[in-house]
């Protein structure tokens, strides 16, 4: 924790007019932020506590799920089966995960600064060939395979071309440690701008960065989008989800109950939502065509963190 007080004060410009109160909030988001990702994960709930009756049906495809606290990937069945651990060797405080159309998972190796990728049939492990990660956290990869990184001490994204091109850095201004990816189909990027409290939209274009327009946002971790196009936020800071209507912006929060430092966002095939519970220590599935909020059977999560279904092109036998 001192490590990430001691870096990130660089990135505080001295006190202006007006920027005392600036200053000490950029504080609080700072130590919020060191609590998630250095934290020595929080004791586990008894099983079973506070565990709504389920609302299935649920079908398909297993949710994978970075287990922070225990260094782990595991998938969690959503309709039957027992919940397995991914065979991955020298994890440390795991956070995103994304897939490839080819059926390759891709996991932030947090306290290693690396990620890895995991061979389509579980055969085996890689490390991605990058440069200078410092805590990378959200991952999204695009239609052609190139995967982007929240490099989240480094204040920036970073893209490895699927073709083995070298890695670049995304255009973007003012970032503030990074969190969640999202990327629509044409290629527009959005990131969650943690410690400023915004969510900030890249166009594929190179047109230039912009601010998705949003009502109270505090820190903001995890995104995802359906395929309408409505942006998915994990509003940490305030113990919520919510909803960025696409076309008319609308601002909605998702019902839920008793959320503590949610993180990790995925939605399923049939229009569930699914929330990294971090400190309730479990995954929460939401139906959202009536709200109706259940709990992912699950055994000794420590600190759940991302979140992500394989691509239907995709479902590897694990």
């Amino acid at each position: 924790m001192a490590r990430l007080t001691a870096e990130s004060q660089s990135h505080v410009p001295e006190p202006q007019a007006g920027a005392v109160r600036s200053r000490g909030r950029l504080t609080r988001r700072l130590a919020a932020f060191a609590g998630v990702l250095l934290l020595c994960a929080l004791p586990a709930r008894a099983a079973g506590a506070d565990r709504p009756h389920d609302v299935g049906p649920h079908t398909g495809p297993p949710l994978y799920v970075s287990d922070y606290g225990n260094n782990r990937v595991v998938t969690l069945p959503v309709d039957a089966g027992a919940q397995t651990t991914l065979p991955l060797d020298g994890l440390v405080r795991p956070t995103g995960l994304a897939w490839d159309r080819t059926g390759r998972l891709y996991v932030s190796d947090t306290g290693n600064n690396r990620v890895v990728r995991s061979a389509p049939d579980g055969s085996g492990q890689s490390t991605v060939p990058t440069e200078g990660l410092s805590r990378p956290l959200g991952l999204a990869v695009d239609a052609a395979g190139d995967l982007y990184i929240a490099d989240s001490f480094n204040d920036r994204v970073v893209k490895v071309p699927a073709d083995g091109g070298g890695q670049t850095t995304v255009a973007t201004t003012g970032l503030l440690h990074p969190w969640g990816l999202a990327l629509e189909p044409d290629g527009d990027l959005y990131v969650s701008d943690f410690v400023n409290d915004r969510v900030v939209k890249v166009p594929a274009d190179g047109s230039g960065q912009s601010t998705v327009p949003t009502s109270g946002l505090s820190q903001p971790t995890g995104l995802a989008l359906n395929a309408a196009g409505d942006l998915y936020v994990s509003d940490s800071g305030n113990n919520r989800v919510v909803r960025i209507a696409a076309g008319t912006g609308e601002q909605t929060t998702v019902p839920t109950t008793g959320l503590s430092s949610p993180l990790g966002l995925a939605l399923d095939q049939h229009g569930a939502l699914y929330v990294a519970d971090a400190f309730n220590n479990r995954v929460v599935r939401v139906r959202l065509a009536d709200g109706a909020q259940s709990t992912v059977d699950s055994t000794d999560l420590n600190t759940p963190t991302g979140l992500a279904f394989p691509p239907r092109s995709a479902r590897p036998k694990r």
